[in-house]
């Protein structure tokens, strides 16, 4: 691809083909938004990860059409992405489809034992994202909520407003 030696070129290819993989996807975010790397629904994780997945296939890349139908892919991922996320936007049944509901694993002090079970979500690994959040006492815990993500937010203090658990599911 862009020299006879087959050890130059092996370590040619995997600097330049993923220095410009790298500054591909780096413009392609400036061009969409950086809320395609928000993670803030399942389909933005996973688009993280198809993205680091294409990046590392682009750099071992032996030819430039190769190279080139990784490009097309990420191009693509992008165009689903915007797509998935103006379908999400104008319409509530397209997104309880897309999207998990985020579930509640603790309420005002109390471990809701029936979420964790249903989320496969360990008492320790519960008490661990409790640690995390600087908890001091577990009276004070207003909320523990899955995310649709799978992360853990905590909202710890002496008051919770509605509206921040809002479409959180209580099982």
């Amino acid at each position: 691809m862009f020299f006879t030696d087959p050890t130059a070129d092996l370590i040619t290819r995997g600097i330049l083909l993923t220095a410009f993989g790298l500054i591909f996807i780096v413009i392609m975010i400036r061009i969409v938004g950086l809320r395609s790397l928000s993670k803030m629904t399942t389909f933005d994780f996973v688009m993280t990860i198809a993205l680091g997945s294409l990046l590392a296939g682009g750099g071992q890349a032996t030819d430039w059409s190769t190279f080139a139908q990784i490009a097309v892919a990420i191009v693509t991922l992008f165009c689903v992405q915007v797509t998935a996320a103006l379908i999400r936007r104008s319409s509530d049944t397209a997104e309880s489809l897309m999207q998990n509901k985020p579930i509640m694993l603790m309420r005002n002090g109390v471990i809701n034992e029936a979420a964790l079970e249903e989320t496969r979500v360990a008492r320790s690994d519960l008490i661990a994202k409790l640690r995390e959040a600087n908890v001091l006492e577990m009276s004070k815990v207003r909320a523990v909520v899955l995310e649709s993500t799978g992360d853990v937010s905590v909202l710890h203090g002496d008051v919770l407003e509605d509206e921040l658990i809002e479409g959180v599911e209580k099982t």
